[in-house]
């Protein structure tokens, strides 16, 4: 199965940061292993029309950051709609980081989040995680299952990839155990199995992710690939994650 390294540039960039991917492009251009994988880049919504002209027909993908609850256009200040996204040839989204959750997105907001990016043809990379308390608590699970089951249909599933970021993670440098990781994602993939009936869930692991920590997770093979932050703003960080994924 195709692996995903996906980047998370969350508030970071300028027009010369392109400086950055061009190197990224060039090391993937060169790989032995480059049909293994994909690469996406989710950069300031400032920088998505730029990037996209830049890297079509090139080696990397574009994507946002977030996509507003509306379809197209409305009164909502400083909203962004997926059919703008779309409309500058972004072809992903996150929707569901735990930054957007905090600051309100409730499940009722990202259920219309999916269901419209969707409509858009984007492609969705929904985010779950549990925090630090719900872990001690022991509810890992329950709190996964709730975050797919309350905003994810089954008639939209089929364009969804999921990445789960426990949010004690992020930033931290603290990470699942390996055992903790794999019977999380080998969970997260039963329950989406059973809204996508056969095919094969795609999930990723987000969460301190750099060219140490992915020794750990390339060998769980249930992993699909990554949701990188703040590894993904250097070039030779992100490219030495790779290349460390692949030896």
């Amino acid at each position: 199965m195709m692996k995903y390294f996906i980047g998370n540039w969350k508030m970071f960039g300028t027009p010369k940061s392109l400086s950055i991917l061009n190197k990224v492009n060039y090391f993937i251009s060169r790989d032995k292993n480059k049909k293994k994988y994909k690469v996406i880049i989710t950069p300031p919504f400032t920088l998505i029309q730029t990037f996209v002209d830049h890297f079509k027909n090139k080696k990397i993908s574009i994507g946002a950051q977030n996509s507003y609850q509306k379809e197209k256009f409305s009164s909502d200040t400083g909203a962004i709609s997926p059919f703008m996204i779309r409309s500058v040839g972004a072809k992903y989204t996150l929707i569901g980081h735990s930054d957007n959750r905090k600051e309100g997105d409730t499940d009722k907001i990202l259920k219309d989040k999916v269901k419209f990016a969707s409509k858009n043809n984007l492609k969705i990379i929904f985010c779950i995680g549990e925090n630090k308390f719900q872990k001690n608590k022991k509810k890992t699970f329950s709190v996964l299952k709730k975050q797919l089951m309350n905003v994810l249909e089954k008639k939209l599933i089929d364009n969804i990839i999921i990445a789960y970021e426990p949010i004690w993670s992020i930033g931290t440098g603290k990470i699942p155990s390996k055992n903790e990781l794999t019977k999380s994602t080998i969970f997260i993939k039963s329950i989406v199995k059973k809204m996508l009936k056969k095919k094969t869930p795609i999930v990723l692991y987000g969460g301190s992710v750099d060219e140490n920590s992915v020794n750990l997770f390339k060998q769980i093979k249930e992993i699909d690939g990554f949701l990188i932050g703040g590894a993904s703003k250097s070039s030779k960080k992100f490219i030495d994650i790779i290349k460390n994924y692949y030896t």
